[in-house]
Parts: structure tokens; C-alpha cells; sequence
């Protein structure tokens, strides 16, 4: 996390006497990583944390890939996906490695448990919906295109608002889409979501001017941050690909102030401030954040190319290390034809890949772009689950096939001579 905050009530040191009202103490947790020599917090709960019973394992999480020997270009339509459980156990993992692991969410129903990932940090975009997620840190309140960070080992749950009529795509109905939906990326190996270390001072940990965020677009928890209720609460927790069902006596959220530099948080794509430069500008500069063998960028509206002569929109390329992952939110993707709101695209690597053929003729003279676009780059492949292959669009990959001719000049499959097809 890129800077030290704190929230509620904590002692001037740490590690001394810091009572409750009725006298006795407060229990103290560091909540850190990488061996006590990584970012962490520290919290102090009204109740020990360590008063848990239960320890049942409710079902395996491990995703099942399909197809690993296959290597084609793919494209998976998410619209006509059904509502499914609740934010959590409704996840749908379509692509994953053994690094991180992509799913999507449609929710049907409301959590009514707490829930924590002992496995992995949670990268969650918000396509639609939004609510409140109450954590041990405090409450991050939702909208659509937020990016919610939310680290490994965080106890919270996730509360949506029901979804307007207004507020859901044309078309679709309450039954359909209750909620929302969002898509989660989950790191498999460990590692934690964070900036680009090119875009924060190795010094401080602060975000440089030439960022394209920074720290006051980030939104961090805030109150209600205490729960003190006696009972019985139910936190499932997510480890060993298995989730776990524990019994706590208390409420989990007890957390009476913490302080630290380990905490979730929430950053809004519409927040990110792209580059742009004279000729088409790489990937690496909408990278939003990283983990180990991964990055997430963000391609949001934004001025294109100003060059005379620029191609604005990508040039054939073959990221020979890199699989690529694009979830479309909205928007005109000027590269692609057939893609649409909720498509996911999947260009490994080995292929080269790039645009549509007739579309670079028609980017000429553009001068501006409002495609918004989640994508994942990976650096080993990407493998696909059942139902991602439900999703699958299976004529994706001929797409590329037509020749490539001079503006106003097209030829028919037959070659019969020039047909003026060209729009």
C-alpha cells in the first residue's frame, strides 16, 4: 500500500497497555506479511482474535483447466451469464495459471457470513452495481469502475444496493441481474496486488508526478469501523483450495482503530489519467497495478496519436512472453470487430495479434478514443476452464481471416475482381 494511514482509537506506542472501558485490554494483532519484514498494520479488537471454533471445510476451490494444450485466440461473451450465489462463493473462474486466476460474478443473493481469503489478495472490478464492503479496517462504499483492493487475509463482506432499472445494460431484467456484477482477479502465488514500482519514489513509497494516479485518488476505509455484538457469526475463510467454515462468538469486524500501511482500498478507473503520446504509445503505459508474473492496466478514454501520419490504433504485435486478457466495459474498441460490453479476448502468447483487418484504415484521422477496457497480461499461459468455454465465441479466431487491399478496393472470397465494400 502506497502510504501509512490509521483509523479509530490506537495507544501513542505499540505494544503497551491500551485498555477497554470495563478495564481490561484491548488485543493487539499485527496483521503483516513476508515474515514481519513486509507491509503491515496494526490492529486492536476488542476480543482476541483467536477465539474461533468450528474449522469445517465447506467445498474445494481449486479450478478445474481444460483444453492446456490448446493455444488459440478466444473470445468469450459474459452478457447472457445467469445470476449465481452470493459475491463470494458465485464467482466464476474462467481463465487462471499458477499465478493468478480470473472470474467473473453476478450475484443472486446477499452474504450473510464474513468471509476471508487466506489464499491470495483480491483485485475486484466493479462492472455494475454498488454497496458497501465492510472490512476489519473499516467500510469502503462501491460504485461501477472501481478497482477494490482488498488484501490477503482482510475479514469483510460484501454488501451490494439493488440495482435500478436505470442502472442496469438495456435490456436486462431484474431477475437476470439482481445486484451487478464484477469481475475478480486473485493472485495464486502469494503475491500482492500493488503500483508499478516505476510510477513511486524508492525513497518514500510516494507516487511521482509522472504517475498516472496517485494518492489522493485513492479511497480508504473509513467509518463504521467497530462491531461489538455477542453471538454467533460465521467467517468462511479461503485456504489450502478449500473454503473453510469458523464459528466466532463475537462479531469479527471488533476493531476499535488501527494504524498501518496494510489495508484494503478502493481506486476508480474513471480516475486513471492516461498517457498519450505523438505515435501509438505500448501497454506498459496503462499499467494500473502488479503482482509476481502479472500486471492489470487500464485503457480509458483518451486522446489519440497527434503525429500527421499516426496509426492510432495498435500495430500488430507478437508479446512473445505475455498472455493478454481484455474484459471490455464500455465503449467503441476501435482494433476490434464483434466485441461488446462484457467480452473477454484471450491472445496468447506465440500468436502474434492486433487489428481487425480493415480497421487501421479506418482509425486514420482519429483523434480521440472512448473505449474502457480491463486487461490482464500474464507471463505464463493462461489456461481456460468449463465454463469459460461455455462463454466461448468459436468463430473468434477466423476473424483475422480476409486479405489485406488498398482503401476502396475489397476482393470476394472467389477473387472476382475489386467489389467497393469498404465503409
Amino acid at each position: 500500500m502506497p502510504y501509512y494511514t490509521r483509523l479509530g482509537e490506537v495507544p501513542r506506542k505499540r505494544h503497551v497497555q491500551f485498555r477497554r472501558p470495563d478495564g481490561a485490554l484491548y488485543s493487539e494483532e499485527l496483521f503483516g506479511t513476508e515474515g514481519f519484514v513486509g507491509p503491515s498494520s496494526t490492529l486492536y479488537h476488542i476480543h482476541p482474535p483467536t477465539q474461533v471454533t468450528g474449522w469445517k471445510k465447506l467445498y474445494d476451490t481449486k479450478p478445474e483447466y481444460v483444453e492446456v494444450e490448446i493455444m488459440r485466440m478466444r473470445h468469450m461473451k459474459t452478457a447472457p451469464m445467469k445470476p449465481h450465489g452470493d459475491p463470494v462463493d458465485g464467482r466464476v473462474v474462467v481463465l487462471g495459471n499458477s499465478d493468478i486466476e480470473m472470474a467473473l460474478c453476478v450475484p443472486a443473493t446477499s452474504m450473510d457470513y464474513h468471509f476471508k481469503n487466506g489464499q491470495g489478495d483480491e483485485c475486484l472490478f466493479i462492472h455494475y452495481g454498488s454497496g458497501t464492503v465492510y472490512t476489519m479496517f473499516g467500510a469502503l462504499r462501491f460504485h461501477p469502475k472501481d478497482y477494490i483492493i482488498i488484501p490477503k487475509g482482510t475479514i469483510y463482506r460484501m454488501e451490494f444496493n439493488p440495482l435500478g432499472e436505470q442502472d442496469r445494460p438495456k435490456g436486462v431484467s431484474a431477475a437476470d441481474m439482481p445486484f451487478g456484477k464484477f469481475i475478480a482477479f486473485e493472485t495464486a502465488n502469494a503475491s500482492h496486488f500493488g503500483p508499478p514500482p516505476r510510477y513511486v519514489s524508492k525513497a518514500t513509497g510516494q507516487f511521482l508526478e509522472h504517475a498516472p494516479y496517485c494518492e489522493r485518488d485513492l479511497r480508504i476505509p473509513e467509518l463504521p469501523l467497530t462491531f461489538d455484538q455477542r453471538g454467533e457469526f460465521e467467517v468462511r475463510i479461503k485456504a489450502r483450495d478449500c473454503v473453510h467454515s469458523y464459528i466466532y462468538s463475537y462479531h469479527p469486524l471488533d476493531v476499535v482503530g488501527w494504524d498501518g500501511c496494510y489495508y484494503p482500498y478502493i481506486f476508480n478507473i474513471d480516475d486513471f489519467a492516461p498517457i498519450v503520446g505523438k505515435l501509438h504509445m505500448p501497454p506498459p503505459i496503462h499499467q494500473t497495478f502488479e503482482g509476481h508474473n502479472f500486471v492489470i492496466c487500464s485503457f480509458c478514454p483518451r486522446v489519440l496519436d497527434f503525429h500527421p501520419e499516426a496509426i492510432p490504433i495498435p500495430y500488430n504485435h507478437s508479446n512473445i512472453d505475455s498472455d493478454e486478457v481484455l474484459y471490455y466495459v464500455e465503449g467503441n474498441y476501435k482494433a476490434r470487430r464483434g466485441i461488446e460490453s462484457g467480452s473477454i479476448s484471450l491472445h496468447p502468447q506465440g500468436i502474434p495479434h492486433g487489428p481487425h483487418p480493415g480497421t487501421v484504415e479506418k482509425s486514420l484521422g482519429k483523434t480521440y478514443t472512448d473505449e474502457l477496457a480491463v486487461m490482464c497480461d500474464t507471463f505464463r499461459p493462461l489456461f481456460p476452464t468449463r465454463a469459460a468455454l461455455l462463454l466461448d465465441d468459436p468463430h473468434y479466431p477466423e476473424s483475422w481471416r480476409a486479405d489485406h487491399f488498398a482503401p476502396g478496393e475489397q476482393r470476394d472470397s472467389k477473387d472476382q475482381g475489386p467489389v467497393n465494400t469498404w465503409t
